[in-house]
């Protein structure tokens, strides 16, 4: 199966804070098996950082949008809180990604599921 978009979508009483304990774990896992790890640890802890600032205060977090293969977002979107990660095309990869994110938030106690290429659906 490849998948272009894998989707996190929590469960209604999700609180953004409720990421506090694994924020750093889901963004490293993520970094980490996208190939896109920052060179330097600053440049990390600053992603880092600027996540945390945003959850510690129950906000939506940036997640990881910058220009590259994949992307890590936490769109702003009506009812459901979800994040999702987006490749430049369907590919294996994106389904191997969100289960890896997803058993970390199961491991955090986030109860959440799982639906795959929904973009569409979620921006209209």
């Amino acid at each position: 199966m490849k998948a272009e978009a894998g989707h996190i979508i929590f469960k209604d009483k999700f609180k953004y804070k409720d990421l506090q304990g694994i924020f750093e774990e889901l963004m490293v896992a993520f970094l980490d098996e996208t190939d896109q790890m920052p060179d330097e640890d600053e440049i990390l802890q600053m992603f880092l950082r600027i996540n945390m600032m945003d959850i510690e205060k129950n906000r939506k977090p940036e997640g990881y949008n910058r220009r590259g293969r994949m992307r890590l977002v936490f769109p702003l979107t009506k009812g459901k809180k979800q994040l999702y990660i987006r490749a430049d095309s369907k590919t294996a990869e994106t389904i191997r990604i969100t289960e890896r994110l997803s058993k970390i938030l199961k491991k955090g106690g986030i109860p959440h599921t799982v639906e795959w290429d929904k973009l569409q659906t979620i921006q209209q």
